[in-house]
C-alpha cells in the first residue's frame, strides 16, 4: 500500500491524533482542548487541560536536527531551574523532553511547553518593557555560561550566519545583487573577525530576541519564549538581532536605547562589542532573510517575487549607509 503514497514536503498533524498519541504521555490531566494555533518555523498547538494552558510545538522536518532541538530544550530547562523567566518544556511520564513523530515527510519532534503568562505588548514595547527585556537578556547570557550539555550545537559563527546564508540566497540574487551581497559579506567579516570567542563576549545566545517572542503581564512580569535559533555565539549578536527586528518594524530609537541601557545595567558591554554593533545588525539581517527564504520555499513560494527581494535589498543597503546609525 505504501507504494501508492504520494511524497510530500509538509503535513499538518491532526490535533486529536496529537491528543491520543503525544499529549497522553504527559501528566497534565484530561485534555479538554487542542487546536492548531499557528504555523511558523514550527507548528504551534494551543492545549488546555482543566484550567491550565500549554503550548505544544511540533518541529518541521526541514528545520533543525534532533540534536539542535534537544540542545534547546535542555537549555530552557536549565534556564528555568536558574530563575530565568522562560516558557520551559515539560517532561513526559518517562522523563523525555521531546517525542519523535514519524510524519509522512520524515521525523518531527513534539515538545510541550508551559504557557507564557501575559501577552505580546500592544503596539510593541514601551521603554520600560524594552529596558526589562534588555536586563533579562543580560541575566540569561550570564546564567547560560554555566550550562553544560553533551549535545553538539552549531555555533552562530561568521561562516554559519553569513556564508551559509549567502548560499541559500544566491539562487534568487541575480547579477549585480549577488555581487553586491558577496562584497558586503566580505566587508562584514573584516569588521567583526577580531571579536573574541571567550567569556563573557562569547556566550549562549537566544538567537531571536524581539517583542513578538516575549509576553508581559499587566504588572510587567516578563516571560521569554521561542528559542528555535539559539546557539553559542557573540552576546552582542543577540542585541544586534533585537535592533535589526525593531529597525525593520520601525520602532522608536528611544525603545532601542532603553533596551541597550537595560542590558548594560546588568552586564556592561565592552567597547569592541559596541563598535561591532552595526556590522552585527547587518549579519542579523542576512541571516533572518535566509531563514525566511528557506521557510517560504516550503510553505509559501509565491512571496519570493521580485518585490520581496527588492525591498529587503534596499533595507540592507540602508543598514550599510555611512550616515545610518542604530540609535
Amino acid at each position: 500500500m505504501s507504494d501508492y503514497l504520494f511524497p510530500i514536503t509538509y503535513s499538518t498533524l491532526a490535533p486529536q491524533a496529537l491528543v491520543d498519541r503525544v499529549l497522553c504521555r504527559y501528566g497534565i490531566g484530561e485534555i479538554t482542548s487542542c487546536v492548531f494555533w499557528m504555523r511558523g518555523l514550527s507548528d504551534i498547538y494551543l492545549v488546555e487541560a482543566g484550567d491550565r494552558r500549554y503550548v505544544l510545538r511540533v518541529s518541521h522536518a526541514h528545520w533543525r536536527s534532533k540534536a539542535e532541538i534537544e540542545f534547546e530544550l535542555e537549555l530552557l530547562a536549565f534556564l528555568h531551574k536558574n530563575y530565568i523567566p522562560v516558557a520551559y518544556p515539560l517532561t513526559t511520564n518517562d522523563g523525555r523532553l521531546a517525542i519523535e513523530i514519524p510524519a509522512l515527510e520524515g521525523k518531527r519532534y513534539a515538545a510541550l511547553f508551559t504557557y507564557a503568562a501575559g501577552k505580546v505588548a500592544v503596539g510593541d514595547l514601551n521603554k520600560a518593557q524594552a529596558q526589562k527585556l534588555g536586563e533579562t537578556l543580560a541575566r540569561l547570557h550570564g546564567t547560560a555560561q554555566n550550562f553544560n550539555c553533551h549535545i553538539d550545537r552549531p555555533h552562530l559563527t561568521i561562516n554559519y550566519l553569513l556564508d551559509d546564508s549567502l548560499h541559500d540566497l544566491s539562487p534568487f540574487l541575480l547579477g549585480s545583487a549577488r555581487s553586491y551581497m558577496t562584497d558586503a559579506i566580505a566587508h562584514i567579516k573584516e569588521q567583526i573577525h577580531h571579536l573574541p570567542k571567550e567569556f563573557p563576549v562569547w556566550s549562549i545566545c537566544w538567537g531571536d530576541p524581539h517583542s513578538g517572542n516575549v509576553h508581559f503581564t499587566e504588572t510587567n512580569e516578563i516571560t521569554l519564549f521561542d528559542f528555535d535559533q539559539c546557539g553559542y555565539g557573540w552576546r552582542a549578536f543577540d542585541i544586534a538581532k533585537f535592533l535589526q527586528v525593531t529597525l525593520q518594524a520601525g520602532i522608536s530609537p528611544s525603545v532601542r536605547k532603553a533596551f541597550l541601557q537595560g542590558y548594560q545595567s546588568s552586564q556592561p558591554l565592552e567597547d569592541i562589542e559596541l563598535n561591532c554593533m552595526k556590522p552585527l545588525i547587518q549579519a542579523a539581517q542576512i541571516w533572518s532573510w535566509a531563514i525566511s527564504v528557506k521557510s517560504a520555499i516550503v510553505h509559501n513560494h509565491s512571496k519570493l517575487d521580485a518585490s520581496y527581494f527588492h525591498q529587503r535589498l534596499e533595507h540592507f543597503k540602508m543598514l550599510r549607509s555611512p550616515d545610518w546609525k542604530p540609535f
